[in-house]
């Protein structure tokens, strides 16, 4: 549009602008001569009096940008990062000056600003006010002498303010809300920086959580700033998904809408802002979508309310069609309130109610008149209110289970409980209130609201009284149970899978038990995909969530992820998305990744104190079925620390160690990275004893010793071993070389009756120490796995052929050659498929319950348990077979 257009536009419709333009002509000059650019430098000389020098460059700024954003010469995004910009130059400004007057020699250091609202997703109006705190540091805040530091930081606050809103003759900067602060009522303008962590910590109301995705700092110590935001970081970005988001902030909505109520009905008064279908509800719902999931999707945390918008949506979190409503709704909204505000620099958010006033505004923009305005709107309000209102459902009256036990008993018959009481006896225990995650109203109430749907998710499973049972363990076990209550209220599908998962796998249900947040993970269909590679593992498990993470919080998070992991791959056997041996390679693949990243932060961690060791660098083999790439549900890991390079070389650090003596002080850090239990669980059990020397051995040797030992001194059965090692972390040289060594010592010629004989004492010797737990233990016993294994290895020393880690490829080498049946591949197959699937089911290897039974029959490929159990047998028996052939040499 034609500038000059414009300029005639704003003298007849917007009286601030027309005296801007009367005061500052050199800016409309340098727009219309130079463009944008040069009106906003302009707008930014000039020196002087401080007080005078900010209102000169707001006022300014208001004309360049007001007249560009009419004429069409910038965008929406452009205009608030504008506006944006400009109010933080001018806080700093400010805050420099307060400490100048103040203390000349000291730079702002000690005392931090931060923006919250619309300044901290840099998307300020056009006429706002500026949402601020202010922190400080006891400690480090410069004050006068015998001046306390509360009253030092009261003064440089209050001056700011004063720099920025008192009005003078030549109007105001920015007027100023620091309502935004812990407490406002009570506390001081500017808050000690621990005390106000501390509140959030614990006090905190839950529209301060949305209130700080938007949150930054502006002004100050940088240092202070982000200190302060990183220790509330988990306060913001809960772990577990929060569907409490939805009832909180839509509690706040509905204040809203209540307060102001004039403004909700469309038409002349509406309130764009806080009326229905207005800018602050679009707002709202992408805030609570990132509240739900942003504690467990960094990608999400973006405080730009179009920027996180599109997060949203490609991380499938908002539908492309809900997506695209708020996405043409709320520019237009945003460019109205902008033209109310350019009237007379008031911040309003109300179309007017006289016709003419209305008329005006819609004049400014180009149209017609108010009628236009208004036609212009309302699709826009009308489709942003209606789809706010889905986030509280359509409105129907809650279901409730009845509290009268024969009303509650008949209820639960109903829903497929065979036996109501003891159900019954079950939720009256719950309803007592005796359980911690029980104690609050709005955990009762979350509970209340959650349990219909729990009701009927039960009573429809295999074994309802085992899944209820089991969800007592659960609820017994919750230190508080909120957010897990409304999460399952949120996500019917979600109650299902719990059921299934109560009804069949004891193991998953006590992890479960422990850890209910790691429900959280089954939400997303990615949950029941195949995990990647090793190395997206890795890296998705390495990516850190915050700045400034130490190496305790990164112990959490790897463990954190990887038990999310572990627990949707089990997962997807119980609910049937997963063949058992997919899982169980799933399961090896975790692990080799977690050894990665973990062992990688432990050396950088030791590093710290004790430098590198030159040439030298820590190797690590993996052993038994972390070698053969398949694992269970329940498996620890077997491995061997090793390190290449000279033992005698010495490392460079501050606190300097000979090679082995570093090695063997870094492989317990790694195997207590790998193990020990953490505020976010437990991880792996790791068994070294497979180690040379055994116990009685040191826990890392060189690369070089470990080839003598096993050259020269190892016994048969460490070779057998062997044939199942892979190097799991080193460097591709260090792992390369060792592969070489393993390769070697297994092509050594050997007596094939020695062999024999060796294996078939430590097969006794095992039989002795490690009897059978149950009758579907599937690794002991005559035929089962460890039988098979016995023979497998036996074969592999003795021949020399299938000198390959996995075993469905080692075996399919000796079948190739003669030395082994045909079928044993079949039942190879099968023992592993019922060894996964059972961990899971019935980890005390008794037979599984009757509801199960038919679940673990299709995860092993038969039709019905009666035809797995003849597999089975079928399957020991040419295990047993082959092993009795083969010790026989």
């Amino acid at each position: 549009m034609n500038l000059n257009d414009v300029v005639l536009r704003v003298r007849a419709h917007s009286p601030f602008l027309a005296m801007q333009l009367e005061l500052l002509p050199q800016v409309s000059q340098k727009l219309a001569q130079e463009g944008l650019a040069a009106a906003l430098a302009a707008a930014d000389e000039g020196g002087g009096d401080v007080m005078a020098a900010v209102r000169r460059s707001r006022s300014g700024y208001a004309l360049a940008l007001g007249l560009a954003d009419l004429a069409g010469m910038i965008t929406l995004d452009e205009l608030l990062a504008a506006l944006s910009g400009l109010a933080d130059r001018l806080i700093e400004r400010a805050l420099a000056a307060a400490f100048a007057e103040r203390t000349p020699d000291e730079a702002p250091r000690g005392f931090a600003i931060l923006g919250l609202g619309k300044l901290g997703g840099r998307e300020l109006n056009y006429s706002s006010d500026v949402d601020l705190i202010f922190l400080y540091d006891p400690e480090t805040l410069p004050r006068r002498p015998r001046e306390e530091a509360e009253q030092a930081a009261l003064r440089i606050g209050q001056r700011v303010v004063e720099i920025l809103q008192k009005r003078t003759h030549e109007g105001y900067a920015f007027r100023v809300d620091l309502r935004l602060r812990p407490s406002p009522e009570v506390t001081p303008i500017a808050l000690p920086v621990d005390a106000a962590i501390s509140y959030y910590e614990s006090a905190a109301l839950p529209w301060e959580r949305a209130a700080f995705i938007r949150a930054r700092q502006v002004a100050g110590d940088p240092a202070l700033g982000r200190y302060f935001l990183e220790a509330i970081h988990p306060f913001v970005w809960r772990r577990s998904l929060d569907f409490g988001a939805i009832g909180e902030i839509s509690a706040i909505s509905r204040r809203i809408r209540d307060h102001y109520a004039q403004g909700q009905a469309f038409g002349p008064g509406y309130d764009l802002k806080r009326g229905r279908g207005g800018i602050r509800e679009i707002e709202f719902f992408i805030q609570i979508h990132q509240l739900i999931h942003g504690g467990r999707e960094p990608a999400l945390r973006v405080p730009a309310t179009l920027d996180a918008l599109n997060a949203l949506e490609s991380a499938g979190r908002i539908a492309p069609e809900d997506a695209a409503v708020l996405r043409r709704a709320y520019p237009l909204l945003r460019t109205i309130e902008h033209r109310l505000q350019m009237v007379d620099d008031r911040q309003t958010h109300s179309l007017p109610q006289d016709a003419a006033a209305l008329d005006n505004v819609a004049q400014l923009h180009g149209l017609d008149g108010g009628a236009a305005l208004l036609d212009l709107l309302r699709p826009h309000v009308t489709a942003v209110g209606a789809l706010y209102d889905t986030l509280e459902g359509d409105g129907g009256e809650e279901r409730r289970l009845a509290t009268e036990p024969q009303a509650l008993e008949a209820q639960l018959g109903a829903a497929g409980f065979a036996e109501p009481a003891q159900a019954r006896a079950r939720i009256e225990g719950w309803r007592s209130g005796r359980m911690r995650s029980l104690r609050t109203p709005a955990a009762r109430a979350a509970f209340e609201a959650m349990l219909p749907g729990l009701v009927d998710a039960l009573g429809a499973a295999p074994d309802p009284m085992r899944a209820i049972n089991r969800f007592d363990d659960i609820v017994a076990g919750l230190p508080a149970g909120v957010n897990f209550y409304r999460l399952l209220e949120a996500r019917p599908g979600l109650t299902q899978i719990l059921a299934t998962i109560l009804s069949h796998a004891p193991a998953l249900a006590e992890t479960l038990g422990r850890r209910p947040e790691l429900l959280d993970g089954l939400i997303d269909a990615s949950a029941f995909e195949p995990v990647g590679p090793v190395d997206a593992l890795a890296a998705s498990f390495a990516a850190a969530e915050r700045r400034g993470e130490d190496y305790q919080m990164l112990l959490d998070r790897v463990r954190r992820r990887v038990n999310e992991t572990r627990f949707a791959l089990g997962a997807q056997i119980v609910l049937a998305r997963a063949d058992p041996l997919a899982v169980g390679q799933g399961y090896a693949r975790v692990a080799e990744a977690a050894i990665r990243v973990l062992a990688d932060a432990t050396i950088a961690e030791f590093e710290k104190a004790h430098g590198k060791v030159p040439d030298a660098r820590l190797v690590i083999l993996g052993l038994g079925r972390l070698g053969g790439g398949v694992l269970t549900h329940a498996s620890d890991l077997d491995l061997i620390y090793l390190f290449s390079g000279s033992h005698e070389a010495e490392s460079d650090g501050p606190k300097p160690l000979r090679a082995t003596d570093y090695f063997n002080r870094l492989a317990p850090r790694v195997g207590a990275a790998l193990s020990v239990p953490t505020a976010a669980g437990p991880l792996y059990e790791v068994d070294t004893r497979l180690r040379p020397s055994g116990k009685d051995g040191l826990l890392a040797i060189s690369l070089e010793s470990f080839a003598d030992y096993q050259r020269t001194k190892a016994w048969t059965f460490e070779h057998m071993a062997l044939t199942r090692a892979r190097p799991v972390y080193g460097s591709e040289a260090d792992k390369a070389a060792l592969a070489a060594i393993v390769g070697e010592v297994l092509r050594i010629e050997r007596d094939p009756a020695r062999v024999a004989a060796d294996a078939e004492r430590m097969r006794l010797e095992i039989a002795r120490h490690k009897q059978p737990r149950g009758p579907f233990d599937i690794k002991l016993g005559p035929g089962g796995l460890v039988d098979l294994e016995f023979a497998i290895h036996t074969l592999q020393l003795s021949h020399r052929i299938g000198l390959v880690p996995r075993l469905p490829a080692a075996i399919a080498a000796l079948i190739e050659a003669g030395l082994a049946p045909p079928e044993l591949a079949g039942a190879h197959r099968l023992l592993v498929h019922m060894l996964i699937t059972l961990r899971l089911v019935s980890p005390d290897s008794a037979e599984p319950p009757a509801a199960s039974r038919v679940l673990v029959a299709r995860a092993c490929g038969t039709a019905s348990w009666e035809e797995l159990l003849a597999a089975h047998a079928e399957a020991r028996q040419i295990v047993r077979d082959l092993w009795d052939r083969v010790k026989a040499v």
